[in-house]
């Protein structure tokens, strides 16, 4: 090679070298503020995971075509005695099903109430977000009722609910018509206690005491006197031979979209 075409190479290979690797971007320093490490409950996530496998709640699979069983069934919550009551069912080994509000889900911080509902294995059900009576509402309002509460729910318990109530048990076929396209069952019920009227543990519990076999009796955990009654009421149905389950175990399968149910 000529001595002064060396130099002519060596350029030529550092051009083609220097356009072959990529030259670094600067980089911006972001400061971030220090985050504290989540710690799990491996027994917390492993109900988690229970609760959104299809057919939630599982049932446990009580005959009530041959048992004497009962519904309890508790609406407007999550309130502040809402867990006392759990406290109550879970040293009975007693489940139940509640009817949340949306707005009373909102206002229940962090939704540790919630969650407690679903990880204690209790049925839970839409009641709406702000309790209107549903029939005297448009169409599209009924539907924002219906699925502002379905929304935060499932968000805080992975739980696709599959009953509703319609506050103060107004329905008609409209009512019926949405609550089938959002896939959920009317849930009303056969023994009123009357415990938002009278606030009397042992009145409320009486009236619960006169529950009949496939009886859904309708209560409400936002009510101090309710949950006093709630021991009473367990001790007289107990004695008489009943056996409590939440609403799909009543009928043995989740209940059908649309259609009213008021007693098995």
């Amino acid at each position: 090679m000529r001595v002064w075409a060396l130099p002519l190479a060596l350029v030529a290979l550092v051009s083609c070298v220097t356009q072959s690797v990529p030259r670094r971007q600067p980089q911006t320093r972001v400061q971030t503020m220090p985050s504290r490490p989540v710690v799990v409950d491996p027994a917390v996530l492993a109900k988690r995971l229970r609760s959104m496998q299809p057919g939630w709640p599982a049932s446990r699979k009580f005959d009530c075509a041959r048992l004497r069983c009962v519904a309890l069934t508790f609406d407007d919550g999550p309130g502040e005695h809402t867990v006392r009551l759990l406290d109550l069912l879970r040293q009975r080994g007693v489940r139940a099903t509640f009817f949340v509000i949306g707005q009373m889900v909102a206002a229940d911080k962090g939704g540790l109430t919630t969650r407690r509902i679903v990880d204690d294995g209790h049925e839970i059900g839409n009641h709406s977000w702000s309790h209107p009576p549903l029939a005297e509402l448009p169409d599209e309002a009924v539907k924002k009722e219906l699925k502002h509460t379905e929304n935060i729910v499932q968000r805080l318990t992975g739980v696709r609910m599959r009953v509703m109530r319609p506050p103060y048990g107004s329905t008609d076929d409209d009512v019926a018509a949405e609550t089938r396209r959002e896939g959920l069952a009317q849930i009303l019920w056969n023994v009123d206690t009357l415990d938002w009227q009278d606030r009397v543990a042992t009145t409320v519990a009486k009236r619960a005491g006169a529950a009949q076999p496939g009886s859904i009796v309708l209560l409400h955990d936002i009510h101090r006197s309710t949950v006093d009654a709630v021991p009473a009421m367990l001790d007289t149905l107990g004695k008489k031979g009943y056996t409590f389950v939440t609403v799909s175990e009543l009928y043995g399968r989740t209940p059908a979209p649309g259609r009213t149910y008021t007693a098995r």
